[in-house]
C-alpha cells in the first residue's frame, strides 16, 4: 500500500502523553545520574557490544523494495550498539529484552525535520516483533511504575528476574510467549548475537510503509540462536560473550523489510500487532557485515555510548518514522540527548564518516 498522511491518526491527548513520557524518562536519567555521577540513556543504558561494520545494499531489488537508502546498490559504514532495555545499569542476571541499534553513516538525500544537515540513517531494533503496548498512552501507563524502581533493590531485581524467567519457560513450553514478562526481567538468558531484531513500529519506505528486521545470516551467528549463556557471577556476562565471539570471528546479518499491504491486518497506529508474514514476507534488502574486532572497550564506550545517539528520527525523509509510538519518541530522544550532553560535558553529535572509530573498533582485544 502506498502511504497516505490520512493513515496516521493522532491519539487523543498525545501532547499530554508526550509530556508524561518526558517526565518519566527524565526521572530515570536523573536518578541514575545522581547515584553514579554519569548520565546514561533513559532506556537501553547498558551496552554489551559496540561494533563497526559495513552495510551492502543488494543489487536488482524489485521496485517496491528499491526505496530510500535501498534505492541503489551501495556500501555504507555502520556503527552498531548491542544493549538491554533498562535505564539503570544492572547485573546481566536481570535478564531483559536485547536491543540492536544501527547508525548508517554518509547517506545522502532529503532529511526528516530536525535532522537537516546530518547524513546518518538510524534503525533502533529490539529482539521481538511487536512493541509492549499498542500506543504511546498505554506505554506511558507501564513506564511510570517502572521509572519509580530505577536504581532500587538490585538484589531483589535479580531474584525477581529469576522467578520471571521460570514463568516464561513454563509459558514457552506450551507454545506461548509473554512480552510483558520478558520486559520485566523474564527474558531467557540467551546470547544476544543469536537474536533476530525488529523495529516493532513502522517507518516510511519511500512511497510505502514498512517494518525493519535484522536476522543472523553467517553460520557462526545462526549457531548462537537460542543458545543459553551462563551469567552466574558475571555481572557483565553478555558483554563478555560478545567480546569472545568477535575476538576470533566476524558476523553477517540480513537486513530485511516487511511492506504493509493491508491496514486492517497491518496497522501502523498499533505497534503491538505482528504483521502477518503470509500476507507480506520479510525480504532481504541489504547485508550487514562486521570483522573480528574489540567489540567493546572504554574508548569505544566514550565515543559511542557517550558521544552518539541512536534515534529513528536520524533519518532520510524516505524513512520517516510513523505511528503513535514513533511520534512521541521524537521529543523523548531530544530530551535524552540534551540531558546526557549537559551533564557529561560532551558533544552528542552525528558522525560524517567512520574514520574516528575505525582504529578503535578494529583493534583486537
Amino acid at each position: 500500500m502506498r502511504y497516505d498522511p490520512a493513515f496516521e491518526i493522532e491519539e487523543d491527548g498525545e501532547a499530554e502523553t508526550t509530556a508524561g513520557m518526558l517526565e518519566s524518562l527524565k526521572h530515570i536519567s536523573a536518578t541514575t545520574y545522581e547515584h553514579s555521577g554519569h548520565a546514561t540513556r533513559s532506556v537501553h543504558a547498558k551496552s554489551h557490544g559496540l561494533l563497526l561494520g559495513e552495510l551492502s545494499v543488494a543489487q536488482d531489488l524489485p521496485p517496491a523494495y528499491a526505496q530510500g537508502l535501498f534505492a541503489a546498490p551501495g556500501r555504507w559504514p555502520v556503527v552498531m550498539r548491542l544493549s538491554t532495555t533498562p535505564g539503570d545499569v544492572l547485573d546481566d542476571k536481570v535478564s531483559t529484552p536485547r536491543g540492536m541499534a544501527l547508525k548508517v553513516i554518509g547517506v545522502p538525500g532529503a532529511r526528516v525535520e530536525g535532522s537537516e544537515g546530518d547524513s546518518t540513517q538510524d534503525f533502533v531494533l529490539v529482539n521481538g516483533p511487536v512493541f509492549l503496548a499498542p500506543s504511546a498512552r498505554r506505554f506511558l501507563g507501564s513506564l511510570k511504575p517502572l521509572a519509580a524502581t530505577t536504581d532500587k533493590a538490585p538484589k531483589l531485581k535479580r531474584a525477581f528476574s529469576a522467578v520471571l524467567q521460570g514463568a516464561e519457560k513454563v509459558i514457552e513450553a506450551v507454545g506461548g510467549e509473554s512480552a510483558t514478562i520478558k520486559s520485566l526481567g523474564g527474558h531467557p538468558e540467551t546470547h544476544p548475537l543469536g537474536e533476530t531484531y525488529f523495529s516493532q513500529a513502522p517507518i516510511l519506505y519511500g512511497e510505502y510503509m514498512a517494518k525493519v528486521s535484522l536476522a543472523p545470516l553467517s553460520p557462526e551467528l545462526i549457531a548462537l540462536s537460542g543458545q543459553s549463556v551462563d551469567l552466574s557471577g558475571t555481572p557483565d556476562g553478555l558483554r563478555a560473550v560478545v567480546q569472545a565471539h568477535f575476538a576470533g570471528h566476524g558476523a553477517e546479518w540480513a537486513l530485511r523489510v516487511q511492506l504493509c499491504t493491508n491496514l486492517e491486518t497491518m496497522p501502523i497506529e498499533d505497534a503491538s500487532v505482528a504483521w502477518p508474514e503470509e500476507e507480506s514476507p520479510w525480504v532481504t534488502v541489504a547485508h550487514l557485515r562486521a570483522l573480528p574486532q574489540a567489540a567493546w572497550s572504554e574508548a569505544l564506550s566514550k565515543a559511542v555510548d557517550d558521544g552518539m545517539q541512536f534515534n529513528p528520527w536520524h533519518a532520510l525523509a524516505a524513512h520517516r518514522p510513523i505511528g503513535s509510538i514513533m511520534r512521541v519518541r521524537k521529543a523523548a530522544y531530544a530530551m535524552s540527548k540534551r540531558f546526557r550532553a549537559a551533564r557529561n560535558g560532551v558533544s552528542v553529535g552525528e558522525p560524517r564518516d567512520a574514520a574516528v572509530l575505525t582504529g578503535i573498533a578494529l583493534d583486537k582485544p
